[in-house]
């Protein structure tokens, strides 16, 4: 019996694009996402971190990235996130500067530093502002000349590809992670009849269809739903508790504004007394004033 196989989960992904046997799909997959910022198509690449299912069962900390090397020296890494969170753009940065910078040893010079690209498909909407589903950040200055063409990060957030009609074999990809869970293997679209469409969907057939990779895709599912759950249960605590701030400043706002009003009357009241002291006194003075006159 089948089952669905989402492509999006980390160990199946990483098995799509990581695994040895799987090398054609990953230098597919880089020449689609990357196409015209390469200087040459990529022909063949050294996967860094190659996939082990045996990685996967019951253990939560696993390397989920994949890393490659290609013929000219090139690094690249490729990276699913199904939750976004503020600290994820930093997270990119990070990890991009530091594949970068670990190409350099000891009294190794710049020069042999090569370009270093890192693709990060986002299950969730990152830059919600912006309607575009690929977005890619280089070294530029603000008139749009390259600092040094080295690299950068392409992230493709998967929720804002809609398109009904594949024109791209990058659109061919954002489809597939999209809908692969929905495919059938013996009734595929026309948008998958291709050679590498078709191993790809035979990585997932593998994962449900052989007990110990269905094993590792259950776990990873189950641990990735909990995260979830955690980072709802956290998003809605924060709420809370910002709502709460917002309640107590408040009502430090009003009870700043009752003293306030409070000092006012008091001050007010303060007046009132003066000025009824000051008109006793001037009826007193008048008073006595009048008693001169009769007198004299």
């Amino acid at each position: 019996m089948r089952h669905p196989i989402d492509p999006k989960i980390d160990c199946v992904f990483k098995a799509l694009l990581g695994a040895e046997e799987n090398r054609r799909l990953l230098i597919h997959f880089l020449n689609a996402v990357l196409g015209a910022a390469l200087p040459a198509p990529i022909r063949s690449v050294d996967i860094l971190n190659p996939y082990n299912d045996r990685e996967f069962v019951d253990d939560k900390l696993s390397v989920v990235d994949v890393k490659a090397r290609d013929e000219a020296g090139q690094l690249y890494q490729v990276e699913i996130q199904l939750l976004s969170y503020a600290e994820l753009p930093a997270r990119m940065l990070y990890t991009w500067a530091d594949l970068y910078s670990a190409q350099l040893g000891s009294g190794q010079d710049y020069a042999t530093l090569r370009p270093t690209y890192a693709i990060w498909l986002l299950a969730e909407d990152l830059l919600r502002e912006d309607a575009a589903y690929v977005h890619r950040f280089r070294l530029r200055d603000d008139s749009g000349r390259l600092l040094l063409d080295h690299g950068g990060i392409w992230l493709l957030e998967l929720n804002k590809f809609a398109a009904e009609r594949v024109e791209t074999e990058e659109q061919r990809w954002l489809k597939f992670f999209r809908e692969g869970q929905r495919l059938d293997e013996a009734n595929l679209p026309a948008w998958m009849q291709t050679d590498e469409m078709r191993q790809a969907m035979s990585t997932l057939n593998a994962f449900s269809e052989k007990e110990r990779a269905y094993h590792a895709y259950q776990a990873r599912q189950n641990y990735l739903r909990e995260q979830s759950c955690i980072k709802r249960a956290l998003e809605k605590l924060e709420t809370l508790e910002a709502a709460q701030e917002a309640l107590q400043a408040e009502n430090e706002t009003l009870q700043a504004e009752k003293e306030t009003l409070q000092a006012e009357k008091e001050t007010l009241q303060a007046e009132k007394e003066t000025l009824q002291e000051e008109k006793e006194a001037a009826l007193a003075e008048l008073a006595r004033l009048r008693a001169r006159l009769r007198d004299s």
